[in-house]
């Protein structure tokens, strides 16, 4: 276990992403509570799936950005070294081919800061989302 000096909570992973206090309630909240260098990242994101998806309310779930309508349509979240971008499993398979530049897994697309963000294929995957009903 691992244990944040400056939350005092306790996690399995040595260096747990987490919010220390309390969680912020919108999306720009989270995005100033991050470290600035990922800030114009996060706002990029942010606007390519607001752009794509203008009826989508825009809250928090999971602790995370999301764009919801009815349902949670798509999620993304700063770390370290990537922006977690979270379409659901079947978004992963449908995008396959033009995501294979990136680490996936089950529903989990890894955008790392060190590639330019691929913003038209981030609205197309929200659009996706929105359109099927298939969602994380």
């Amino acid at each position: 276990m691992w244990t944040c000096p400056k939350c005092g909570r306790s996690f399995k992973r040595q260096g747990q992403d987490h919010y220390c206090g309390k969680a912020p309630e919108t999306i720009d909240e989270y995005i100033e509570a991050q470290p600035e260098e990922m800030r114009q990242y996060l706002r990029a994101v942010r606007d390519a799936i607001r752009t794509a998806l203008p009826e989508a309310e825009e809250r928090i779930s999971w602790s995370m950005p999301t764009f919801w309508n009815k349902h949670n349509i798509i999620h993304f979240a700063g770390f370290r070294k990537h922006i977690g971008l979270y379409p659901g499993p079947e978004a992963v398979v449908e995008f396959a081919e033009r995501l294979s530049d990136y680490k996936t897994s089950k529903g989990t697309i890894q955008l790392p800061y060190s590639k330019p963000l691929p913003l038209a294929l981030i609205a197309d995957i929200a659009v996706w989302c929105y359109r099927t009903g298939k969602h994380p």
